[in-house]
């Protein structure tokens, strides 16, 4: 997803050593100590050696850090060489004889076709113990009465100008996820409608003090209902805000290089939660229907939003970028012409006249996977990034970019699904060149040649999309069966079963 933001970038991020390990963040704690039928977390594959034993310790750092890939891949020193091979771009997937991800999920990558020197993604596949902070009746919970949660998690992590973001990401990401969770153990259990307010802490007052209610409260006729899955979703925007404020904190002692769009799915109490915050994409295919469980988010998506903030503070954009749009760049020699354009209020197009404070480069520019933010990245929300500037400039870009998720939700309760009934996570390698109706019909072909019991299907699914996006090598790159150019970018893709589990409730 390197082609996202431009190449003079790289002077944002150093280009000596990769990080030193990074040591474990004080506001989090270790992993969760889960139940005996949790999966606990272990550390990511080791690192293929570095060649030569004359290595700097810097050097030794870097292969360290930039071989990392997935855990569950169980990758040996030699297949992580071989995960790294631009030219051959094996497809990697864990081994059969390896233990299987929860729900028998499948799971395939390759490494792009030189747009960076490793691949930029990383993935993560969970089951995540969730144990209750306090008892809601501010009792404290007996340890015999304590029952806490467990959740699936999956997550996909595609990043850009170094690999650092994602790496980080894919390690914590799920661990501030099950500490937002933590709050609600109890009241996710519980039937009845949320508590307005959680027990408090000796020392403070009393929420039910009539003398700390400020304001005339005629306007609050009624109480809002919040429902226990917006509390779930709640969890996880707050989550991806935290990570992303650990990222800013450790992004110079640590070197957290680049930013990454990340795709997170969670399984909680009968629910699927996706989370997207980039250009990843997400989809069920149910009995042959595509149900879209994710939306792209990148310059032409969130126009709007961009040059609301920019008309709302201008000096982010200094005096080199305007927040409005025009169909084209504007030339000097067209001041005082009529010509069309939009702002932050508008879906069509009309005209204005042309004044010299238009000559600025525009805030959003381009259209299609060419489209950018101040002519730098391709996409608007992720995590990270929080050195990253216009090029020749000191202008940041981080204020343009949006840390906060959009939130889908799929009840599994409410349907019977079938063991051909998936969804499909992949990073923006897959969606580049397959569209949603190929990727069903692949669904459809694929899992129409295995028994519904065999476990295997899902891995050789998520391996025959991955390799219908990469292609086959000829002598001008890699091309599709319709000798179209196919996917140069690396390529995650998860594909879970909705109909395997079991029961949901």
């Amino acid at each position: 997803m390197l082609n996202r933001v431009r190449s003079a970038v790289a002077h944002l991020v150093s280009s000596g050593g990769a990080p030193p390990p990074r040591p474990k963040s004080p506001d989090l704690p270790n992993a969760a100590s889960a139940p005996p039928a949790a999966a606990p977390e272990a550390p990511r594959s080791p690192p293929a050696k570095a060649g030569s034993g004359s290595a700097t310790p810097a050097k030794a750092v870097e292969a360290r850090a930039s071989f990392s890939r997935p855990t569950f891949l169980q990758l040996s020193p030699g297949g992580l060489r071989r995960a790294d091979d631009h030219a051959g771009r094996a497809v990697q997937s864990p081994p059969d004889t390896g233990r299987r991800l929860p729900w028998s999920t499948g799971y395939a990558e390759v490494i792009n076709a030189g747009k960076s020197r490793h691949n930029e993604d990383q993935a993560c596949c969970e089951v995540v113990y969730v144990e209750g902070r306090r008892s809601v009746t501010g009792v404290p919970r007996e340890p015999s009465r304590g029952q806490g949660l467990c959740f699936y998690y999956w997550g996909l992590f595609d990043g850009h100008a170094g690999g650092g973001a994602a790496e980080m990401a894919s390690r914590l990401l799920h661990r501030h996820i099950r500490e937002q969770l933590k709050d609600l153990v109890e009241i996710l259990q519980d039937p009845s409608p949320p508590p307005l307010c959680l027990p408090t802490t000796p020392g403070t007052p009393d929420s039910s003090d009539p003398s700390h209610l400020l304001g005339p409260q005629s306007c609050w006729s009624s109480q809002k209902e919040v429902t226990h899955e917006s509390l779930v979703v709640g969890a996880i925007e707050n989550a991806f805000q935290l990570m992303d404020e650990q990222m800013a904190r450790e992004r110079c002692g640590h070197q957290v290089e680049g930013g990454c769009c990340a795709l997170v799915v969670i399984y909680l109490l009968g629910k699927v939660y996706v989370a997207n915050a980039g250009d990843s994409r997400a989809i069920i295919v149910r009995n042959g229907e595509i149900i879209p469980m994710s939306q792209e988010f990148t310059p032409e998506t969130e126009r709007q939003r961009l040059q609301l903030l920019g008309f709302l503070k201008p000096e982010l954009l200094g005096s080199e970028f305007t927040h409005l749009e025009f169909p084209r760049r504007v030339l000097p020699k067209e001041l005082g012409q009529r010509m069309l354009y939009r702002d932050q209020n508008m879906t069509g197009w009309a005209y204005k006249k042309i004044e010299l404070e238009d000559l600025r480069f525009p805030l959003v520019c381009g259209e299609g996977k060419k489209a950018r933010v101040m002519a730098t990245i391709g996409v608007t929300r992720g995590l990270g990034d929080h050195n990253l500037k216009v090029c020749s400039s000191t202008l940041p870009i981080k204020p343009f970019l949006s840390c906060f998720p959009e939130v889908r939700v799929y009840d599994l309760t409410q349907y019977e699904h079938c063991p051909d009934d998936v969804l499909v996570l992949g990073t923006d390698g897959l969606w580049d060149v397959t569209t949603d109706c190929e990727v069903a019909a692949t669904v459809d072909r694929v899992l129409s040649a295995y028994e519904p019991n065999d476990h295997s299907r899902y891995t050789a699914l998520a391996q025959a999309l991955v390799l219908g996006a990469r292609g086959t090598p000829r002598d001008r790159g890699w091309r599709l069966p319709n000798n179209k150019l196919g996917s140069g970018d690396d390529i995650s893709v998860f594909v879970i079963p909705l109909g395997g589990p079991g029961s949901y409730s």
